[in-house]
């Protein structure tokens, strides 16, 4: 059985999106997964790209930010999942090149 969350991925991307836009240029973009955390319950995986600037010399601040806007727009309990957040910087990601980590068009999330 999949979490109400599945089918309000839509929804669930307009908020990711907003406050990805709210808080640019700090975060440079927000991805998520859906899927099964370590204890088997249902949670979204939210990876962060943050400017080097802000993973730097604000980072306390600017992942609080990111936690309470997200929660502000997105019901997680409604939603059947819990909320994991995990940032990286801009230049973290460029030396990387995780295809997990890259930006994506809207609504094109993957389920796990």
């Amino acid at each position: 059985m999949y979490p109400s969350i599945v089918p309000r991925q839509q929804e669930v991307q307009t908020a990711v999106n907003a406050v990805a836009k709210q808080l640019y240029p700090d975060v440079r973009y927000i991805r998520y997964d859906v899927g099964q955390d370590w204890s088997g319950d249902w949670a979204v995986f939210f990876r962060i790209v943050l400017s080097d600037e802000a993973s730097t010399n604000r980072l306390r601040e600017i992942a609080t930010q990111v936690v309470w806007r997200l929660a502000e727009r997105i019901d997680f309990r409604a939603l059947g999942v819990i909320p994991y957040h995990n940032f990286r910087s801009a230049s973290e990601q460029a030396l990387l090149q995780e295809p997990a980590w890259m930006p994506t068009p809207p609504y094109q999330q993957h389920w796990i």
